[in-house]
């Protein structure tokens, strides 16, 4: 069989089966198995098949998801994240749209704790979409700020969507965690630029409320019990990896660590609170151990095919620039953004585009964050980004689908504007991770 028909097999045969609404998971199972047959050699292929899955999820590396995404769970479970609303919304008063700013620095606090862009953009909707609506926002810019302050929960650390790039890619975890630091940060700061722009100029998007007043220490003390230790645990995530003291695992551990023992601190851990974080992280990372075993048993057989090699040499070999070459990756990217799943994009292009950039020589941190940002944004891309299902699974029926697709709009080109920003000056990227070591 030729590359060009084993390509068509599995890449063309493993995107069919996503588009006709196989789970993940199991459309790559399907190709794997055919192509183990085919490519590995029928009985012995399967055997073979078999033991690399297993080999796949026995790496050391991919530890960190389970402790990432517990983070988070127990963050929800145990009611915390409320107190972090309070504690940020006592300290931002007059400021306009004050409730859709306070979403998206609440959001970014949670970023900084949890692993699951979901979870986030899950639980603000349903504390403060309510909120903002009972005050008269309207629909566009209360749910806008949620969701798009959620999508930014992949960019920074922890996240687990992160791990599995870096996993999946052979990208440096650490580095990649690290590099997503400052574009999640600009993207947290031009949406409340935005947010305050847009309300002074029509004021009746986000009509002004009178709030309690505190003074003094009851003013600072949600901000000072609450905020600080949880950014503090971030803190020391990062800097354990950036300073070497700890690699990505380690300090994944000590982030869930930390985080446990500030529940029992503030006496919210119980029993039953805690076996709902346990429950969920292993259902979530249960699903994403089984998509790694597709992934990288899908990327063997594939390069086994000749598939891999053959797209590779056609591309390096008709004569664009690396730089051209990168700004299709991220079309294509962009483009598979409006139909598939982030984990499905990953699947699908990374055992092309991977070899690509070894073969061009392109920095792999620089194309990993870009890569985070086309994923972030096919989170936010209507008609099928994950974020706007999950809001209006938990909007009331009064927002409506018309109301989200409209919201999201501001949102993603400021993430274009990124992304573009990122392309044309990498050190946005790559700067923090190499200033860190």
């Amino acid at each position: 069989m030729t590359w060009q028909a084993a390509a068509w097999l599995m890449l063309g045969g493993s995107t069919v089966l996503l588009f006709l609404g196989l789970p993940v998971a199991f459309s790559f199972l399907v190709i794997n198995l055919v192509g183990a047959w085919i490519f590995l050699g029928g009985e012995s292929g399967m055997i073979q098949l078999a033991r690399n899955s297993v080999a796949s999820v026995q790496s050391f590396a991919l530890t960190p998801i389970p402790l990432f995404v517990l983070m988070g769970e127990v963050l929800f479970h145990t009611g915390i994240a409320v107190k972090v609303i309070d504690g940020i919304e006592r300290l931002i008063r007059q400021v306009p749209g004050r409730l859709a700013v306070v979403a998206v620095v609440a959001g970014t606090v949670f970023s900084a704790i949890s692993g699951s862009t979901i979870a986030t953009t899950a639980m603000l909707g349903s504390l403060m979409l309510p909120m903002m609506l009972a005050r008269g926002y309207h629909p566009t810019m209360a749910t806008g700020p949620i969701m798009a302050i959620g999508a930014v929960d992949m960019l920074i650390p922890p996240s687990a969507l992160t791990v599995l790039l870096g996993s999946l890619s052979g990208i440096s975890i650490a580095k990649l965690l690290i590099g997503g630091v400052v574009p999640g940060l600009l993207l947290s700061i031009a949406f409340v630029a935005y947010i305050i722009v847009r309300v002074q100029l029509d004021p009746s998007l986000a009509p002004r409320s009178e709030i309690a007043k505190h003074t003094g220490w009851a003013n600072w003390r949600p901000f000072v019990l609450y905020v600080l230790p949880l950014v503090s645990i971030f803190v020391v995530v990062v800097a354990s990896m950036a300073a070497g003291w700890a690699t990505p695992t380690e300090s994944a551990a000590i982030g869930a660590l930390a985080t446990v023992l500030m529940a029992i601190a503030y006496r919210a851990l119980t029993v039953s609170n805690m076996m709902h974080a346990l429950r969920g992280t292993v259902a979530i990372s249960g699903m994403i151990l089984f998509i790694i075993v597709g992934a990288t048993t899908f990327a063997q057989i594939l390069s086994f095919s000749g598939a891999s090699n053959g797209l590779v040499q056609l591309i390096t070999e008709g004569g664009l620039s690396p730089t051209a070459v990168v700004a299709a990756m991220m079309a294509v990217l962009i483009f598979l953004g409006l139909f598939v799943d982030q984990v499905s994009m990953m699947m699908i292009t990374l055992p092309i585009f991977m070899p690509i950039v070894q073969r061009l020589g392109v920095d792999p941190v620089w194309f990993g964050v870009m890569y985070l940002i086309c994923m972030q944004l096919g989170l936010l891309l209507p008609p099928h980004g994950m974020l706007l299902m999950t809001m209006k699974g938990v909007a009331p029926p009064s927002v409506t689908m018309a109301h989200i697709f409209a919201a999201v709009i501001p949102y993603v080109t400021m993430s274009l504007v990124l992304l573009a920003l990122v392309f044309m000056w990498p050190a946005i990227a790559v700067w923090l991770p190499s200033i860190l070591g």
